[in-house]
């Protein structure tokens, strides 16, 4: 996982917990009690997910078990082997996840993972600092929505991907990926769609 990515994530997960209306002032120091408290939720969350595919996996291998216990095992064993498989694939991509979160900790506070305490800190200080305007660019785009309607993680993956593009000259392309990645982590199917119809926009309007 990229430190870039992973600062995305840490932003959104930040951003959740700050109300997104009014105006808002925070000192660096509130913003770094916000990031531990967002670098805690995506620990807990990687676990949650760990937990789940680990009942994936043992009712995938009692399946299998029961399947070899059964006279007509052809179909039954391809069925269950089929599930194992999809348990296991996801099982891995769960636990590399979660070894280089549980080593995040550690490597924040390593001199060379700086860049990513700061970069979650601008982030956030941008959108804060920037919200309305920010908001109002995107309603812009809505195709007959409001920002405001949309749920709160919907709101702060289409802020990060905004910020991305206008204020740190991300390529638009990798802004872009990075907005589906975490709607694809975070998000239900309509807000993923929602997403990726209003990043397209974005994408014309930037290249305007």
């Amino acid at each position: 996982m990229h430190n870039r990515s992973l600062s995305r994530e840490l932003s959104l997960l930040s951003l959740g917990l700050i109300k997104d209306k009014g105006n808002l002032e925070l000192n660096k120091y509130q913003i770094e009690e916000i990031f531990e408290s967002a670098l805690d939720s995506l620990i807990n969350h990687c676990r949650e997910e760990l937990d789940v595919c680990e009942t994936d996996l043992e009712i995938a291998s009692q399946n299998l078990l029961d399947s070899e216990l059964k006279e007509d095992t052809d179909s039954s064993f391809a069925n269950v082997r089929d599930e194992l498989k999809k348990a296991l694939h996801k099982i891995e991509s769960v636990m590399n996840s979660l070894s280089v979160t549980l080593d995040f900790p550690k490597l924040v506070v390593l001199s060379n993972q700086n860049d990513i305490r700061e970069d979650v800190n601008h982030r956030i200080s941008s959108i804060i600092n920037n919200l309305q305007t920010i908001d109002s660019k995107i309603d812009e785009v809505m195709d007959g929505w409001r920002l405001k309607r949309l749920p709160r993680i919907d709101r702060d993956i289409l802020r990060l991907a905004y910020v991305d593009i206008h204020f740190f000259d991300t390529p638009i392309a990798v802004a872009c990926d990075e907005a589906v990645n975490l709607a694809n982590k975070y998000c239900d199917t309509q807000g993923r769609k929602m997403i990726n119809g209003v990043l397209r926009r974005l994408q014309r309007v930037k290249v305007k």
